[in-house]
């Protein structure tokens, strides 16, 4: 799936979630290269909705989302 994000540095993110609700091959397009790269190899083999409740509501600096809440939402859409 490819997600495009709004209110942050990325563009868009895309990933994989498999039958058994797993979240795989997350990739951000832009943002901030380090913190991106951590939040996806962190989230690698997760638990979709475990991923959406750790993301959910982080914010960056005064914005009212983030990279990572930006990702629970995807995931959030993937889902339904």
């Amino acid at each position: 799936m490819v997600y495009k994000t709004s209110g942050v540095c990325s563009s868009a993110i895309s990933f994989e979630i498999d039958e058994q609700g797993k979240v795989h091959d997350v990739k951000f397009q832009g943002g901030c290269s380090g913190n991106t790269q951590g939040v996806a190899r962190l989230i690698e083999g997760m638990d979709a909705k475990e991923a959406i409740s750790r993301l959910e509501g982080i914010r960056c600096g005064f914005r009212p989302t983030s990279c990572p809440d930006q990702l629970s939402k995807a995931l959030k859409e993937a889902l339904n």
